[in-house]
């Protein structure tokens, strides 16, 4: 092992030396010519901006007197800045003279047009990171489309940092001498997986519940309808062999079982292997059904499904709506109240006596793998050679040729020494996946370019942008095929691949990843509502609100909706849990659903249970996060970070009269150091009040025994009563280019892995104008941010840019 690591690693080092146009429209309405002059809008700038905004105070770092207006794209950096505070119409602050709508309009069209026309003559389409590192989850998806083989990537690698809001920014993807051995041993462990390795002995590996998990019905799709409870493992079993199966059956403390007769079914990949009758099977410890039952079975290589689930569901004599629900599954009286057993674990140990597969086609990965078979010793090596040039054309993104696949055959001699044709190949896929060309993007530039150059990256490279954006994984055949072809920036070819890609179910990355980040779901893992406060908050629910927005956004971007639907949307995705915890009622069984709403409470996104737990506290609601939330991640204007000395909200003391949460926070503007940020926040967080931490609606503050009152204005000054009417104040001008915007910004951070600057803005309104035709549909905007400028082009940084970042 110490040779291989030594070979792996003198492999890496040698793999390391080897290897739009923009338009002057805009959404506001044109301004009439003989006020489109710069003069003009320097009276309004000196009577409105400049008394803040001058040299000797330089409020917020902005400078107005020192700026030309006259020609705004020689300081972009500062226009951009002016044009954002203007469109939602956050400066002039409130209290201060304002000028009137069409000064605003005329204002914000002249500067558009002006830094437009700017950017079209000497586009900046910016410089990524030279070299991007796969993160976590896209190491993990490269793997599965490369070989076949579904790893956990959260067992093999540590969590990525995150920048600009998201794991997939370059700058941040940095690489630690600990990090590297940890891709070392996943290489290891994984071309053992892949190809097999008789040596290995036996293991054990366990599957567990969650203890917060209720298992009172079908827990997966992937279990029989009409089971109840149960646990789902997908394993890789490595080897043909035997393996033990060991089940455990318990209820936390030795709690009472409910009743007799319960029968619990193993199955394999759906065939049912084994039928444990519980009143025959009392493999126990303790009273009623617990300890361990166990299966002994031989097993192929590969991934199977392994389930154990018991058969039947509950008591049918009583309606399903009839029935009293079960107490909280954190309460006391849970412990107490006979519940039905529950399938805690399953433990799989093995191979015994394993054997790797004689027939290629035994398993996913051998037969991505060995696309050829050696038929004599003189053709191994040749074989070999065919091998690594297939997986090393899919994992390094680009054809290869010797050079590349070289380094690889030294370690495949290596290991050829120790254990034949097949151990060669394990050794020379280990070091395939530690190369630097696996483990990052690296995209090359043209010899010719000079620094502060823009240029078009090549095709191959764009292919890699386009599935790394769509799917979090490497480009498949059809876009390698394309690129090398020279027909991926043919802009109606780019078009039909981002349909393609969108309807392939490995787009499920992109919500995960995207709207995983963008709306805070990852957060929900790591929620915990008080659980005297919320007792009815279980595992069971943390999952639902999950599944239910990654099924709607992905709903939304298959369908193809407008981004506008996001927050209108009549339906959402719901099973029975859920649909309890909303009041919906006619929601029956565990498996989701597309239901329209009964009313207009929980329109889009706004209404999720996922996005309201999540900017919550534990104990209560927070207009403040919510507040935050929705100018940080749906109006792209985030308040700034509060000074050190600003005292917390007052919380509600035993013995006084309590008060709501409006009441507090009312008490905490008084302070003027927070007012000045809460005046814009507070209202867009008390709009959503109706809705309580855990996201359930609600008409009255409990605890104070008020109303709940959600009114509010927005930043502008428009009013809202309802959050209904708050939902259509956000789509009106000037928040519905501000949400639009905000989604374009996100969506092409996501894509391009790096922090949007000024000179990116121009890009972002020309995605907008054209997407406008087809109200913001997915796949305008999508298609529109793949065929722009930041997107398919890059530049040398100047050479004082790079001195400064060293």
């Amino acid at each position: 092992m110490a040779n291989r690591a030594i070979a792996v690693t003198g492999v890496v080092v040698a793999l390391l030396l080897v290897g739009g146009r923009h338009k002057g429209a805009t959404l506001f309405a044109q301004a009439p010519a003989e006020a489109s002059s710069g003069a003009a809008h320097q009276t309004v700038i000196n009577r409105y901006c400049v008394t803040c905004h001058n040299e000797r105070r330089q409020t917020a770092g902005l400078m107005l007197d020192a700026a030309d207006i006259e020609n705004p794209g020689q300081d972009p950096a500062v226009w951009e800045k002016v044009v954002r505070k203007l469109r939602t119409g956050m400066m002039p602050p409130e209290g201060r003279p304002r000028p009137d709508a069409a000064t605003f309009t005329s204002m914000v069209s002249y500067l558009e047009t002006s830094l437009d026309q700017a950017s079209a003559a000497a586009p900046n389409p910016g410089w990524p990171a030279e070299s991007h590192r796969l993160n976590r989850a896209e190491y993990t998806n490269a793997i599965r489309d490369l070989i076949g083989l579904e790893v956990d990537g959260r067992a093999l690698l540590p969590a990525d940092d995150s920048g600009y809001g998201f794991d997939n920014i370059g700058d941040v993807l940095t690489v630690s001498p600990g990090l590297m051995s940890r891709y070392m041993t996943a290489a290891a462990k994984i071309s053992r997986r892949a190809v097999g390795d008789p040596t290995l002995r036996p293991g054990m590996t366990m599957y567990k519940t969650s203890p917060l998990l209720l298992q009172e019905g079908r827990m997966s799709e992937d279990l029989p309808f009409g089971s109840r409870g149960g646990l789902v493992a997908h394993h890789h079993f490595p080897l043909d062999g035997e393996y033990q199966f060991k089940i455990s059956l318990e209820r936390p403390l030795n709690q009472p079982v409910s009743g007799k007769g319960h029968k619990l079914e193993f199955r394999m990949d759906h065939k049912l292997v084994e039928l444990f009758d519980m009143d025959e099977n009392k493999a126990g410890r303790g009273a009623g059904v617990s300890g361990f039952l166990e299966v002994n079975i031989p097993v192929k290589a590969g991934m199977r499904l392994v389930t154990a689930s018991f058969i039947g569901s509950m008591d049918r004599s009583i309606p399903y709506d009839g029935r009293p629900p079960n107490p909280p599954v954190a309460s006391f009286q849970y412990s107490r109240v006979p519940i039905n057993p529950i399938v805690f674990s399953i433990q799989i140990i093995g191979p015994f006596d394993g054997q790797v597969p004689e027939d290629t086609e035994d398993t996913v990965s051998r037969r991505r793998i060995f696309i050829c078979q050696p038929e004599t010793p003189a053709d191994e090596t040749s074989c070999a050679r065919e091998i690594l040039l297939n997986l090393a054309r899919r994992a390094f993104r680009r054809p290869v040729g010797d050079a590349d696949v070289t380094p690889l055959l030294d370690l495949y001699a290596l290991g050829h020494q120790t254990g034949g044709f097949e151990a060669g190949v394990k050794w020379a896929l280990e070091g395939l996946l530690v190369s630097p060309e696996f483990l990052f993007r690296v995209e090359g530039h043209p010899t010719t370019v000079e620094a502060g150059t823009p240029y078009r990256v090549s095709e191959l490279d764009l292919a890699s942008r386009l599935s790394f954006f769509l799917w979090s994984s490497i480009p498949d055949e059809t876009l390698l095929d394309l690129a090398e072809a020279g027909r991926l920036n043919d802009p109606a070819v780019l078009d039909q691949q981002v349909r393609r890609m969108l309807s392939d179910p490995r787009s499920s990355a992109f919500t995960e990843n995207f709207a995983g980040q963008w709306l805070y779901l990852r957060n929900l893992r790591t929620a915990a509502p008080n659980a005297v406060q919320f007792p009815t908050f279980d595992d069971n629910l943390r999952e639902a609100l999950l599944r239910e927005t990654e099924l709607f956004v992905e709903s939304q971007a298959r369908e193809d909706h407008s981004l506008l639907d996001l927050l209108t949307a009549d339906y959402t995705f719901l099973n029975d849990r859920l649909a309890r915890h909303y009041g919906i009622p006619g929601v029956y069984g565990s498996h989701y659903r597309r239901v329209s709403y009964p009313d207009d409470r929980r329109a889009g996104l706004l209404g999720h249970g996922s996005v309201l737990l999540v900017t919550s506290h534990p104990n209560r609601t927070s207009p403040v996060v919510r507040g935050k939330w929705v100018l940080e991640n749906l109006l792209g204007s985030p308040p700034p970070p509060p000074p050190p000395d600003i005292p917390a909200l007052i919380e509600n003391d035993e013995g006084a009269a309590p008060a709501t949460v409006r009441e507090r926070m009312e008490q905490h503007r008084a302070n003027p150091a927070c007012a000045a940020c809460h005046a814009n926040m507070d209202p867009l967080g008390f709009a959503l009040e109706n809705f309580d931490a855990v996201g359930r609606w609600r008409s009255a503050d409990r605890e104070a025994g008020a109303p709940i009152d959600p009114s509010g204005t927005m930043p502008n000054g428009t009013p809202f009563a309802t959050p209904a009417e708050f939902r259509a104040a956000l789509l009106t001008e000037p928040w519905r280019s501000s949400y639009v915007t905000t989604v374009i910004e996100k969506l092409m951070t996501f894509g391009i892995g790096r922090g949007l600057q000024y000179y990116d803005a121009a890009a972002v309104r020309e995605i907008m104008r054209e997407a406008e035709s087809s109200d913001f549909r997915w796949s305008s905007i999508i298609g529109g941010i793949v065929k722009s400028a930041p997107f398919q082009m890059r530049k040398l940084p100047d050479a004082e840019i790079v001195n400064a970042q060293n």
